[in-house]
């Protein structure tokens, strides 16, 4: 406790707003989530466009859905896709750049090969290909997965050139000469450092693989049975919430995924000065 209130007293305004706006989201879409309810995907669960009141605070969409509901499932999976790609990509591409930047050789051309092919492959394109071939039958995994096989490259790269730096240090040189193996350096000697960068890129990662879910959804490329933000937005576009001034239904998404956006950024600049300030002490 005495190190979270030292925490809270050092930290920027960028930092507190970010994180308490952030726990919302999270308390919104891992704690309220689970409370009783009714399947907010159904149709047809209660009347049709209903404006706001006590028993439906978001009123409902024109085919009978309760949109806080709907609101509150798409925040928890879209928040689930972000931390699904965000840990698959931090992880594989820290531990890929370490091995790389430490071993050189061909090892290192080989890793550095693959991953430059993944830096220049646009995804976009490859990313619409195979949400097509999904036909729509995704689940929230299986479309953080298709994320995440790009979510590593830049990782990687980044982190290979932290590698190549501190292998040069002599507390590796010690270490290699005590018999350990080159996993064990990486993980051991040289993973430490580079945990800061680490937590910064994975707050990003979410960020970003939120945004590229947003962006298929509202072009039609999320999976239909998705229950997502940005698909709240394209099905209340298709269905001409706002001919018919349901501003509700598509405002609510729009707002939430504009905080959670904001609120994400000011976590992670504000993180990003809170580390420079203590590098700084």
């Amino acid at each position: 406790m005495a190190k979270f209130r030292k925490f809270w007293k050092n930290a920027n305004f960028r930092l507190k707003a970010g994180l308490i706006i952030t726990l919302i989201f999270f308390i919104i879409g891992f704690v309220v989530y689970f409370f009783p309810h009714e399947d907010p995907f159904a149709f047809n669960t209660y009347p049709n466009k209903l404006g706001a009141s006590m028993e439906h605070p978001l009123g409902t969409t024109n085919m009978g859905q309760d949109v806080m509901w709907l609101l509150i499932e798409a925040i928890h999976n879209s928040l689930t896709i972000g931390l699904i790609v965000a840990l698959i990509g931090t992880v594989v591409g820290v531990f890929v750049g370490l091995l790389a930047g430490f071993a050189g050789g061909a090892l290192d051309r080989v890793l550095m090969l693959i991953t430059d092919t993944f830096v220049v492959i646009p995804s976009l394109p490859i990313l619409i290909l195979m949400t097509s071939l999904m036909k729509g039958s995704s689940t929230v995994i299986l479309m953080a997965l298709v994320l995440a096989l790009f979510a590593w490259a830049w990782p990687s790269r980044q982190i290979r050139s932290m590698a190549l730096t501190i292998k040069e240090r002599d507390f590796i040189h010690t270490a290699r000469f005590s018999g350990e193996g080159t996993i064990q350096i990486v993980v051991t000697e040289i993973l430490p450092f580079a945990l800061s960068w680490s937590l910064s890129n994975f707050m990003n990662a979410v960020l970003s693989a939120i945004g590229s879910e947003s962006s298929l959804a509202v072009l039609g490329l999320s999976p239909g049975s998705l229950v997502s933000l940005g698909n709240m937005i394209q099905w209340a576009r298709e269905k001409n919430a706002i001919f018919t001034q349901q501003w509700l239904w598509i405002g609510s998404p729009i707002v939430a995924t504009v905080v959670l956006f904001i609120g994400l950024f000011m976590l992670i600049t504000g993180y990003n000065d809170y580390q420079s300030m203590k590098r700084g002490r």
